[in-house]
């Protein structure tokens, strides 16, 4: 994962003197030294902003430096905004308002008017957050004391939805084949995809993979099994079938990272040339990082990997899912989440066990190894992006995750168990009337709170089911979606 950072640019003016302004620099450089310490990227201070040229040339240089994945601004003192316009009108990087002040508490005994003309924070942050308004410009407004474990806690996960948009913007998805035929919700408009969202996705052929898998040597196999050995439990005597995998994986990784590509997809109907649909391979491609999506779906792949990168250590616990089929027992509704072969392994409540088992679709001559588990219980969302003609949504559905109520001893594939908020039917309802997909991915690292912070970024639309969700709100909040979209 690159190592990103943010820029920390403080508000002033000339008018409060040198002395004030040697004062709020000091404050500042204190303040994103020790915010760092807590944050899960380093936050740069880079100047305490008295003029318009000051603002501009330092939102010119974060626009141009890669390794900034964002700006996050604060107003010490009263910052006229005026001065603000020309920087914050070419901002391209993500943006996010800091309302604090340095002080704490109000000192009783020491306050006079040299310490309220330092310390203007309620005035020069009302003042930025108008222009802010004024332009429109897409920002999140996090308010509070900067040594609150509250504060720092928004601003990091602000900070991993912003690592979200920097990794969107470089995007690059291989896909083996087309999308499964006559599907419709995997199909989508990549040009549009690529000018709003920043992903290059592109076709490669499947005998082009086997070409590659036909250079794998016997070394690199035996160097891959061990990492499979070491990883999971090894529950089949099938080793032809393993190793088949991890000629795919080599494969596979080696076509990606010479096209700097993060995701693939590919498809059971499209396999020329291949003995199996790679299982364990992409699997274990996921548990590095990677981005998958089954059947040709191009869109989760890349989400996928966007939520891997905003989680945990820039690989969280995110992962292609498929809803399946449900449990309607009344007072134990719950939705079976699985893929055939190609579930993350970073989902998983224990180690995951490599089996080989037929799989009765698809044109595999042999029958494909793959990891088994159960998904872990705790909190969670299901996300899909969708592409409704003009226009993007990103559907977020908050999830309980539970374990498997059943054991399902003759399911080979790994698989999760969830309730689906508010509850199953009004929540399968919810999710219809959106047009959410069959394909999601499943996140414990990420928020819908970041979800929301990565669409308002990317300039597209978010629609959150929660418990407190009707199909009557939800209803009435896409036809309000649907106004604001027309008067565009």
């Amino acid at each position: 994962m690159k190592q990103y950072s943010f820029w920390f640019v403080v508000g002033s003016q000339k008018l409060y003197g040198p002395e004030v302004l040697e004062t709020v620099d000091a404050r500042a450089k204190e303040m994103a030294e020790e915010m760092s310490k807590a944050l899960p990227y380093p936050l740069i201070y880079k100047v305490t902003a008295k003029s318009n040229a000051e603002i501009y040339d330092v939102v010119r240089e974060a626009n141009y430096q890669t390794d900034c994945a964002g700006v996050i601004t604060w107003c010490h003192t009263f910052s006229p905004s005026k001065m603000w316009i020309d920087g914050l009108r070419d901002l391209q990087k993500p943006w996010c308002h800091l309302a604090t002040q340095y002080n704490r508490e109000i000192p009783n005994d020491e306050i006079d008017m040299d310490f309220m003309n330092l310390n203007q924070a309620a005035h020069g942050d009302r003042e930025h957050g108008f222009l802010g308004a004024r332009l429109r410009k897409p920002r999140k407004v996090i308010a509070g004391y900067w040594q609150d474990e509250a504060v720092l806690s928004r601003l990091g996960d602000w900070m991993k939805a912003a690592i979200g948009v920097a990794v969107s913007k470089s995007m690059k998805v291989m896909r083996f084949g087309d999308n499964m035929r006559e599907v419709a919700v995997t199909e989508g408009d990549k040009v549009e995809a690529q000018i709003k969202l920043g992903w290059q996705v592109n076709t490669w052929a499947v005998g082009d993979l086997v070409k590659e898998m036909n250079q794998v040597t016997e070394t690199e196999i035996d160097a891959l099994v061990a990492e499979y050995e070491a990883s999971y439990d090894i529950a089949t005597d099938n080793l032809a079938a393993i190793r088949y995998q991890a000629k795919e994986e080599i494969a596979i990784k080696k076509m990606l990272d010479r096209e700097d590509c993060k995701a693939f997809t590919n498809t059971f109907q499209d396999l020329y040339g291949m003995e199996q649909l790679p299982g364990l391979a992409s699997q274990h491609l996921m548990a590095q990082g990677y981005g998958y999506g089954g059947e040709g779906d191009w869109k989760v792949s890349a989400m996928s990997a966007i939520l891997k990168a905003m989680g945990e250590n820039g690989n969280g616990a995110s992962g292609f899912m498929e809803d399946y089929t449900y449990h309607l027992v009344k007072g134990q509704e719950y939705s079976l989440g699985a893929h055939m072969l190609e579930v993350c392994p970073s989902l998983a409540s224990d180690k995951p066990r490599i089996e080989t088992h037929h799989l009765g679709i698809g044109m595999n001559e042999k029958d494909p190894a793959r990891l088994v588990f159960e998904g872990k219980a705790g909190k969670a969302i299901v996300a899909s992006l969708i592409d409704m003609g003009g226009r993007m949504w990103l559907i977020v559905q908050d999830i309980e995750a539970v374990k498997p109520i059943l054991p399902m001893p003759n399911l080979p594939v790994a698989r999760v168990m969830w309730r689906a908020m508010p509850d199953l039917a009004t929540g399968v309802e919810c999710w219809i009337a959106a047009g959410g997909a069959h394909h999601t991915v499943l996140s414990y690292d990420v928020t819908a709170e970041q979800l929301c912070d990565w669409a308002r970024m990317m300039d597209i639309e978010f629609v959150h089911i929660t418990k407190d969700t009707t199909p009557e709100v939800l209803e009435n909040e896409l036809l309000i979606k649907d106004l604001v979209w027309k008067l565009k």
